[in-house]
């Protein structure tokens, strides 16, 4: 029978999409459950300085932090191991083995980090560890960059050496690549590792066709329940579980681990996401750490198309180290395609000043306030601008558009409304065929000192004192809310749920409306939570 081992990163791996904060009962829940089920190998967390000690999480500063935790359980069969971050974890905060409700740990690292690395895994080992040697970004390792470290690894003479998909990259030829690379030249008693992720939802495929791969090495695969882990996710425990029992004689207990999914898995589920998704895939796609993918993604601005072409300006040294102040550079250099739209402002201003103007945002109080909002259009006859949203409750008179997301959504509707409704749009955006009547240059309009320096409303602003406006009306912009469900008019619209995000948008646009209001008259005829005395009295 081949020598095949199950390891589950649950608690581990799972962490990422919860800041590893399961509760102490789910944690214990989770734990006896893996046991009950057999898995071979159960990771209990990240052993992490930078933390203080939290028994409802899975991230800890030091061994003897699990054994506060779990000291109590019984482990039965089951190898326990916890993993070290290269850098994140000092020696000193481990006891030895023998000591330590641990068997094992294993040290994930990057290629730049390799011989400190290897040097912390052998003080590990004189400490009576079990160690697991993880090379992060698997794919980024040349050949002979491979041999060099698998020398290294033979020295050591670790429990075993992992292939790390970190950003879930690997297709079968290039998996067996590594695979035959490694097993032909790592010591023979040294196990060989898997970790998938599901970029391109591959990790249970991927899984299967290393098993298949003849071997007399023992094999570890990593796994977790319903696949929950950072980004894409990983390769199912319950899927390996049942693949093993069926083609190689294994004797896990599959209603166990779906109890536990069903009961503290699914929960998790409810408020936070993870596994195969759009964004994941670009990320993927491009080779690039998932996170460039989610900010630009929570930008709300670009369109998928618009995403690519910015991940494929990452350089290469910095596209699996996110970067926030580098990847908001290049957003804000791809945003910016400079025109001479010295006419757009003499046009605009003749049309514009001396009218009233009623500027309406894409926010639920549209619908929910129209009664105030005609009685104000029925006593001003105003001119009517919409910004990044088409209402067919209101007779618009320009629509401006600096989003180019909400462009390409309703792109077709604005030909339709041509006669009617003059269009603006900023340089970021390409039009769609001759439906534009005028393009302000987006870069005369950004404020790059602001935390949201493309903020619509604070871009039209920005053009209206710059053409003299003194006056202004707003409807429909509400200000974000976790509670209310309406934030926008439309459903399609989407928000951000994270609510540190939300407050923190909040505040920018209330300090900005603060400045702007110095030069412009701002009147809102809505409710709105910039209006709120703790969201414009917030220290930024």
């Amino acid at each position: 029978m081949r020598n095949i081992k199950l390891l589950d990163c649950t608690l581990r791996d799972g962490g990422f999409v919860n800041d590893w904060n399961f509760g102490y009962q789910n944690i214990i829940s989770i734990f006896n459950r893996l046991v009950k089920s057999n898995i071979d190998i159960i990771e209990l967390g990240f052993i992490d300085d930078r933390r203080v000690f939290n028994k409802n999480k899975t991230i800890n500063p030091s061994t003897s932090s699990f054994d506060i935790i779990f000291s109590q359980q019984d482990k039965k069969n089951s190898i326990v191991v916890g993993m070290i971050d290269y850098g994140t974890c000092s020696l000193d905060n481990i006891s030895l083995a023998k000591d330590s409700y641990l068997d094992g740990i294993r040290v994930i690292f990057k290629k730049k980090d390799i011989e400190p690395a290897i040097n912390f895994c052998f003080e590990l080992k004189k400490k009576g560890y079990i160690v697991f040697v993880q090379p992060v970004s698997i794919t980024t390792y040349s050949d002979k960059e491979m041999l060099d470290l698998i020398d290294l690894v033979n020295i050591l003479a670790p429990n075993a050496m992992s292939l790390v998909d970190t950003y879930g990259l690997l297709h079968k030829d290039r998996l067996s690549r590594y695979f035959y690379l490694i097993d032909t030249n790592l010591k023979e008693n040294v196990a060989i590792g898997y970790h998938s992720h599901n970029n391109f939802q591959l990790a249970y495929a991927n899984c299967i066709e290393l098993l298949n791969i003849r071997t007399n090495r023992e094999i570890v695969l990593d796994s977790s329940l319903y696949g929950i882990g950072k980004s894409a996710g990983n390769c199912g425990s319950e899927l390996l579980a049942m693949y093993l029992n069926e083609n190689f004689n294994k004797n896990y207990d599959i209603y166990e681990l779906l109890e536990c999914i069903q009961n503290s898995i699914l929960p998790i589920k409810e408020e936070h996401t993870w596994g195969y998704s759009l964004p994941y895939y670009i990320c993927a796609l491009n080779k690039t750490h998932p996170e460039y993918t989610k900010y630009l993604s929570n930008k709300n601005t670009l369109s998928v198309k618009s995403i690519n072409s910015i991940l494929e300006m990452i350089e290469e040294d910095k596209k699996l180290s996110f970067d926030k102040a580098y990847i908001e550079e290049l957003y804000l250099k791809y945003q910016t395609k400079y025109i001479d739209d010295t006419d757009t402002y003499k046009c605009l201003e003749e049309n514009l000043k001396g009218s009233k103007l009623l500027i309406l945002g894409p926010g639920g109080s549209i619908v929910r306030e129209r009664g105030v909002i005609n009685n104000y259009i029925k006593r001003n006859n105003p001119i009517i601008i919409s910004v990044n949203h088409l209402s067919e409750l209101y007779n618009l008179d320009y629509v401006f558009i600096s989003n180019s997301k909400r462009y390409e959504n309703f792109g077709n509707k604005l030909l339709q409304r041509r006669k009617n409704t003059k269009v603006i749009i900023t340089s970021n955006i390409t039009p769609i065929d001759n439906g534009v009547d005028y393009i302000l240059n987006y870069a005369k309009l950004i404020n790059e000192k602001s935390l949201i320096p493309d903020n619509s409303m604070s871009m039209l602003l920005e053009f209206f004192i710059k053409i003299g406006i003194k006056d202004i009306a707003f409807a429909g912009f509400d200000g974000f809310s976790i509670l209310n469900k309406d934030n926008y008019f439309e459903d399609n619209i989407t928000l951000s749920k994270d609510k540190q995000d939300i407050k923190l948008f909040n505040e920018v646009i209330a300090k900005q409306l603060k400045t702007y209001s110095k030069y412009i008259q701002i009147n809102f005829i809505t409710d709105s939570e910039y209006l709120r005395k703790e969201v414009q009295n917030a220290t930024i």
